[in-house]
């Protein structure tokens, strides 16, 4: 069998295998369900893939990785420039760090990023409250843009793909940031929205040097490399086949043996014709620093005619230089920023954008004075704005019926805030102080009482003779009430009566003597009576110890009594509800005079008739607010606008703002629930 049979059948019969480093080109193997492993050969064959690199191949038993110019053993590698074997001179980085105090809440502009930039990254050096967003020079905004705050993610724009990052996304300690591998299609701005004082922000963008240098490039020529490392490239004459020096002298082969000498090339003849300085380019601006290159013609010699550059030696035309050129400053101009958000979500409201007088010099835009701008007309930093006409309330039912039958309960209607297109809305878009109330205290007139009695009970109070036996009465109302017995009438059902079990043959049974007096002159007292356990005999009773009658229902030695009437009283029922939660409401009772019969009575004295009605919760709706709990900063609007109060951050420093709104959430809630 062949090593390319076994290569090709031992994955059937081997499980994956690692293996160190210096083994990875050899052929190992190890039976499933077995720990060990023997090597096959010493070497596969050329070009399995081996390592942790894709781009790594086998040759000659060895691990070898392709460079970037895909010829194994070259070690090229892209540079910054992207440049395959690159020295990092076909480029040049541009960074920056953007640390201007700011003052006004807006946009405020970081950095214009030419045109053709790679690799751009701008960085906020710590979180902060501010947002970075980017515009297009055409006026397209691409994030963050008219006081909206995008979410983080990826945006097209200007040719590339931005990576948009916000600072919990992210481990570090730095703020948002912006990426992007470029290249741009047309100019980009940088703003960063001003909220709270500038931590600097970082810039970095990649341009294409003026003279980029082109990195060497490998000889193709057929075995200029091997794939067993022995060769390589041939360094004696890296000049590729037919080269020809300047001036016209005669070809050179492309490599001479290795025994002789390379033959000295003739000497130059004088030139006929040469390059000589003719002028230099239009200035790339006509204001505010611009360039301009000299121009180079191709003359005779002796005559100084413009002749065509063909006849003259391309590799000795000088090189162009740049130059300076119109250096006045361009005229001041207003820069006109975003407009922010309205005042007001609805009815009539004001929004503001910032006016800046600019100028443009050696391409940059400054801030001047306004005095340079004063032979133009102002824009206007405020105007009134209207995003929709403001809602309003609506009844939406009657009143429902109340909640009790009676006495005090509560009853309620539908109340809702309607757009001015019909629609309902959250209650937050109504104005909260001319809320109608949706519910409200409604007294029944009082509950009626009646006495509930029990069926007579089946067991007589003494096995033989006279006994008693009971039933259960209660005075109830068709809720619970707090009134006395009393309140159902004077006339109370009997709860006791008599009955007799025959006559006794020298039983044992309970016998009672005499009520006491009562102990309350008028009114409800209590009084008692000796309960004794006797044996009836036909000679006789015979006092006996209690226990002997412990297997029967011993009588009451206690009971209420009442002798007289007391007069009248005043009774009242417990408080109701409070009608609000919060900023001032009340609670009503029921008060009543009644006699000692619970008849209506007009006997008691008007000096001590208890109140029917009081204040109750007169703390405001807004919670109080702790003095440490306070905003740290003016627009903490814009937080609670952006919906930023879950976060912790958010919530201390603007710790007053997040506050308010979670109480009005949890009201309305509590309102609906």
């Amino acid at each position: 069998m062949t090593l390319e049979e076994q290569s090709n059948l031992l994955p059937s019969l081997c499980e994956d295998l690692q293996v160190p480093g210096d083994q990875h080109c050899e052929l190992n193997c190890r039976a499933i369900g077995f720990r060990f492993y023997v090597r096959q050969s010493d070497r596969v064959i050329d070009g399995t893939p081996c390592g942790q690199n894709d781009s790594s191949l086998c040759v000659a038993g060895l691990c070898q990785s392709l460079g970037c110019d895909e010829y194994l053993g070259s070690g090229k590698v892209m540079d910054r420039c992207g440049v395959c074997g690159g020295d990092n001179t076909a480029c040049k980085v541009v960074t920056g760090l953007f640390q201007h105090s700011l003052s006004k809440v807006g946009y405020h502009k970081v950095v214009e990023i030419p045109e053709g930039a790679t690799k751009i990254n701008v960085t906020e050096m710590m979180k902060s409250r501010n947002y970075l967003a980017l515009r297009s020079r055409s006026g397209r905004s691409i994030i963050n843009g008219n006081w909206a705050i995008d979410r983080p993610g990826k945006y097209q724009g200007v040719g590339t793909m931005f990576t948009y990052r916000r600072p919990n996304e992210i481990s570090s300690t730095a703020g948002e940031s912006f990426l992007a591998e470029g290249p741009t299609n047309e100019i980009l701005d940088v703003y960063v929205i001003f909220q709270q004082p500038n931590p600097g922000v970082h810039y970095e963008y990649i341009l294409p040097s003026d003279n980029p240098v082109s990195p060497q490039h490998p000889d193709h020529r057929p075995g200029g490399n091997t794939l067993n490392g022995q060769g390589g490239y041939n360094h004696r004459n890296p000049q590729p086949e037919g080269y020809e020096p300047t001036g016209g002298g005669s070809r050179y082969p492309s490599q001479n043996p290795d025994n002789q000498v390379p033959l000295a090339p003739p000497p130059r003849r004088q030139r006929d014709y040469n390059w000589k300085l003719s002028g230099t380019t239009e200035c790339s601006t006509s204001c505010g620093r611009g360039s301009r290159h000299t121009i180079f013609r191709c003359v005779h010699r002796l005559s100084h005619e413009q002749v065509s550059e063909s006849l003259c030696d391309s590799s000795t035309r000088p090189s162009s230089q740049e130059e300076p050129c119109s250096l006045q400053p361009c005229p001041a101009f207003w820069d006109i920023g975003e407009w922010s958000e309205c005042s007001k979500t609805c009815g009539l409201g004001m929004q503001h954008r910032q006016v800046l007088c600019r100028q443009g010099y050696a391409n940059r835009t400054l801030n001047v004075q306004t005095t340079l701008c004063r032979h133009l007309e102002k824009p206007e930093t405020a105007s009134t704005c209207q995003l929709k006409i403001c809602s309003e309330w609506q009844i939406r039912s009657e009143w429902s019926t109340c909640s009790v039958p009676c006495g005090v309960g509560q009853r309620a209607r539908e109340v809702r805030c309607v757009s001015n297109v019909g629609d309902f809305v959250e209650d937050e878009e109504c104005n909260m102080k001319l809320r109608p109330s949706d519910a409200e205290n409604c007294d029944m007139g009082p509950c009626a009482k009646s006495w509930f009695l029990t069926e007579w009970g089946n067991r007589c109070s003494a096995e033989c003779g006279m006994g008693v036996r009971t039933r259960g009465v209660l005075c109830l109302t068709n809720h619970i009430s707090s009134l006395p017995l009393e309140g159902c009438g004077h006339e109370r059902p009997a709860d006791s009566q008599v009955c007799n079990q025959g006559p006794c043959e020298s039983r044992i049974d309970w016998f009672t003597g005499p009520w006491s007096q009562c102990s309350a002159e008028c009114g409800t007292g209590s009084q008692q009576r000796v309960v004794v356990c006797l044996m009836k005999t036909d000679e006789g009773h015979t006092v006996m110890p209690p226990y002997e009658c412990s297997s029967l229902d011993r009588p009451l030695g206690q009971q209420t009594c009442h002798i007289k009437a007391c007069g009248a009283k005043w009774y009242h029922t417990d408080w109701s509800a409070c009608s609000k939660t919060c900023e001032g409401g009340f609670r009503v009772r029921e008060v009543r005079c009644l006699s000692d019969d619970m008849q209506p009575s007009e006997d008691c004295g008007e000096q001590q008739r208890p109140a029917d009605r009081e204040e109750c919760h007169p703390e405001p709706c807004v919670p109080h607010i702790d003095e440490n709990c306070r905003d740290k900063y003016f627009n903490c609007n814009v937080v609670v606008q952006a919906r930023l109060c879950v976060y912790d951050y958010y919530k201390t420093t603007c710790c007053a703002s997040c506050s308010r709104v979670a109480h009005r959430q949890s009201t309305y809630r509590g309102r609906n629930s």
